[in-house]
């Protein structure tokens, strides 16, 4: 049976890769690297997070349509970093504030989060996590 190729890499836009270097490791609690090229990498498990600066190609920035999900450890140390960096999300999830950790009805414990250049975050308790297998 042919296997799904293997995601390596997920690109953000930023304007800014010293602000995004600073803000995403400051939030993961772990040093990204500048690579060059205006780029920041975050090894993420098997995938790389590259936050790439677009400032000198157009005027705007354009973030990334969904949530990119991360799963966690240690969700409420986590959630801790995003909200003195001032980045839990206002949003409504399901009915509760998105910046809340709360247990989601599929299950994941979770909080949602925006950094600094509009890219919509989700940080997932691993212990939790759905990946559409049946539970039980």
């Amino acid at each position: 049976m042919p296997t799904a190729p293997a995601l390596f890499r997920v690109a953000l836009e930023v304007s800014s890769p010293e602000k995004a270097l600073a803000f995403y490791s400051e939030l993961f609690g772990a040093p990204g690297r500048m690579v060059g090229g205006g780029r920041v990498y975050f090894d993420c498990g098997p995938v790389i997070l590259a936050l790439v600066d677009v400032s000198g190609q157009r005027k705007r920035l354009r973030p990334f349509p969904q949530h990119l999900y991360f799963a966690v450890a240690d969700l409420e140390a986590f959630h801790e970093r995003a909200a003195a960096l001032g980045s839990l999300s206002k949003h409504e999830v399901h009915g509760e504030k998105g910046g809340v950790i709360g247990t989601r009805p599929w299950g994941e414990r979770s909080f949602y989060a925006e950094d600094p250049f509009g890219n919509r975050l989700c940080f997932v308790d691993q212990k939790t996590l759905f990946t559409g297998e049946r539970r039980g």
